[in-house]
């Protein structure tokens, strides 16, 4: 009876280790494709980065900003400069804003910034504060010898522009947004998972959901060689640490500039997304802004937040009209 007994349990033992063995071999045989999967798309992105890296036509000039070069971009000759700037994250800024920029060139110099860290601009170690961000905007101004203009801007711009303005008051004739941010608007406070951003870029990932998404010009009134151009750049350039910089001072750049508000005698237009089902308050914070000036003005558009891309039309024309209506 003990020797059944124990047959017994040394067979059950077997089939168990059996078993466990199996479960450790299906488990590396996961693992290790895991890991060739994770090799071979990290191999594809490094040698895709390389090539691609070759394919990207420069654009605009250099200016000298803090050591550093910064990509700035010239069309039309106008009596009145406007000086474009970005919202954060948009890789290449000068082609994401082209639509617009040639509405407006017939009857303004336009000046599109792309910041450190954007398009074809040098990264940098300083901090992206909103201090440092403006204060770089201002010296590639005064690089260019431009000393007044109209301050025009999408998304964060409306957080920096406030306060460039108040740093920088007697240059800047008008401010114009596009959906652009508000100090005070709520929710800016939240923690972004940037190290995840870091990883699916670093690891490859990122390119590889790209690929398997749409293609967010696809629909849009670029030229294909501007489509291209733009995803090649941005290939390059996203979630950069300039970039993952400025996510990281996002809170503290909002909390620090929650009580700036426009002066009472510059003119504000404001380009405002009006069917926002994430913001509830989008519009009504909007109009808050725009009575802040005596001759402010916000003009609600349904459209995507970046405005621009399928309202640059109405957009060019809506501003020309306004600065008829100021002067």
């Amino acid at each position: 009876m003990n020797v059944a007994k124990t047959v017994e349990m040394q067979t059950t033992g077997m089939k168990r280790r059996k078993k466990r063995n199996l479960w450790l071999k299906i488990i590396g045989g996961i693992v290790g494709v895991i890991v060739l999967f994770m090799g071979v798309v990290f191999v594809v992105n490094a040698i895709s980065n390389g090539v691609e890296k070759k394919k990207i036509e420069p654009y605009g000039q250099y200016v000298h900003v803090d050591g550093k070069k910064m990509n700035v971009y010239i069309q039309g000759d106008g009596e009145q400069t406007i000086v474009l700037l970005p919202g954060q994250g948009t890789p290449a800024p000068v082609l994401d804003f082209k639509l617009l920029i040639d509405e407006l060139s017939p009857d303004y110099r336009v000046v599109a910034i792309e910041p450190f860290g954007y398009g074809l601009s040098d990264e940098t170690e300083k901090e992206r504060t909103t201090e440092n961000i403006i204060s770089e905007y201002h010296e590639a101004v005064q690089q260019l010898g431009i000393d007044r203009y109209i301050l025009m801007g999408h998304s964060i711009t409306g957080l920096y522009g406030v306060s460039y303005v108040s740093t920088y008051p007697d240059e800047v004739l008008a401010f114009v947004g596009i959906d652009s941010s508000v100090p005070n608007q709520p929710g800016m406070d939240v923690q972004l998972p940037l190290g995840l951003m870091q990883f699916l870029q670093d690891s490859g990932l990122m390119r590889l959901l790209k690929a398997v998404s749409a293609d967010p010009y696809q629909s849009l009134a670029f030229d294909e060689h501007t489509k291209e151009q733009m995803n090649l750049i941005s290939n390059q350039v996203a979630t950069n640490p300039t970039m993952v910089d400025e996510l990281r001072h996002l809170g503290s750049n909002f909390k620090n500039g929650e009580h700036l508000s426009y002066p009472r005698d510059l003119p504000v237009l404001l380009f405002v997304q009006s069917n926002n089902e994430q913001n509830q308050q989008w519009i009504p914070l909007h109009e808050e802004q725009a009575k802040q000036s005596a001759q402010g003005k916000m003009i609600p558009m349904e459209g995507a937040h970046y405005l621009h891309h399928t309202k640059f039309k109405e957009i060019a024309q809506e501003f020309k009209e306004y600065m008829k209506e100021i002067k």
